[in-house]
């Protein structure tokens, strides 16, 4: 056995079809293209979602919604979180959140008021609810909002 010996399996390539070669090959005169028509001819071929000159699916379907380029999408922080992770007296930022994997790089940061916090934290972020901003006073915290970059 050695490289000159190899060959592929049996019945794994075939011939390729030689169209348009004459009678004898069975793929002669109209090459497998049919009799006439725009399929026949050169350069002739249908355009996706053409539905034979019917109204096609695409513009029967009414146009539908509407995406706001402008909308800010808010990485969701809750008191409960802030509770579970930090200590008394510690300043909370947005990198501060992203260390401990509580947020994404590169989203803004909003603090809801989901939970209850017990301890004096002085957060940072994009963001607060209104409900939130309360329970970290009621808590002895200090809330403050940070401009986005």
């Amino acid at each position: 056995m050695d490289l000159s010996n190899l060959s592929p399996a049996r019945g794994s390539v075939k011939n390729r079809k030689r169209v348009g070669r004459g009678p004898g090959s069975g793929h002669g005169k109209t090459s497998t293209r049919g009799h006439k028509g725009a399929g026949a001819r050169a350069g002739g071929n249908v355009p996706p979602g053409f539905e034979g000159g019917q109204m096609p699916l695409q513009r029967r379907l009414p146009k539908h919604g509407f995406r706001n380029p402008f909308r800010v999408e808010y990485s969701i922080v809750n008191l409960s979180d802030l509770e579970a992770q930090f200590d008394a007296g510690a300043t909370v930022d947005p990198a501060a959140l992203l260390e401990k994997r509580m947020v994404r790089k590169g989203k803004p940061v909003k603090i809801l008021a989901r939970g209850e916090l017990k301890k004096a934290l002085t957060v940072k972020a994009h963001a607060f609810s209104g409900k939130a901003k309360d329970g970290i006073a009621q808590a002895g915290g200090n809330a403050e909002v940070v401009e986005r970059a």
